[in-house]
């Protein structure tokens, strides 16, 4: 049983992976068990080309960093569980926690995070399927979509993060996305109180 699983390893699922990893310290998530399920065949890096990205080197190949940020993900926060090559095919309410079902497993898990790009049509079949609608933010001709939601809480424990959470496509959104989808389930874990983590070269 997960505690949390995150649906998505590209920009916004990573960032939330990587804001919940360095949230390990925090008694209130050292026992939680964390996953990223990171099936990256259409994600919308493949084909980017990064010059106006905050802290990131001009010319970063898009590529590159769906690589590089779970290979990073893993040598910094090793007990956040890496699913690779597996697609998601459902998510359905299971009594208190969700069956995410993909083309290998089943696993179950107590809040899902969704982190995937907006392309139409939606491929996610189960419990999500009523919240799709056109993408608020985007041309129409482009045929995008978005998952209906109230500051990334689609319902109880169910959020969307990046451009399927209705952001416009670019790196920094998508990556403030994620982790701002990180801080609340922080704070959700933390009883209800606010919650966000830093890491500080600032003595103590």
């Amino acid at each position: 049983m997960f505690d949390c699983l995150i649906i998505g390893g590209g920009v916004s699922g990573v960032s939330c992976a990587l804001v919940l990893g360095s949230a390990n310290a925090k008694p209130f998530v050292n026992d939680k068990k964390i996953g990223i399920i990171a099936h990256q065949k259409s994600s919308m890096l493949q084909d980017a080309l990064f010059n106006n990205a905050y802290g990131i080197p001009p010319g970063t190949l898009g590529s590159y960093l769906l690589h590089q940020t779970l290979t990073d993900l893993n040598n910094i926060y090793p007990h956040i569980n890496q699913i690779l090559n597996e697609r998601v095919l459902s998510i359905i309410n299971h009594k208190d926690y969700f069956l995410v079902t993909t083309t290998e497993n089943i696993y179950e898990s107590k809040c899902v995070v969704v982190a995937i790009n907006s392309s139409n049509p939606f491929t996610i079949n189960g419990c999500l399927e009523p919240y799709v609608i056109p993408h608020g933010k985007s041309l129409p001709q482009k045929n995008r979509i978005q998952l209906a939601n109230n500051d990334h809480l689609v319902f109880e424990k169910i959020y969307v993060a990046g451009t399927l959470a209705g952001h416009r496509s670019q790196l920094a959104i998508a990556a403030g996305s994620g982790a701002a989808v990180a801080t609340d389930i922080l704070t959700l874990w933390n009883n209800g109180i606010e919650t966000h983590v830093h890491d500080s070269i600032r003595k103590k």
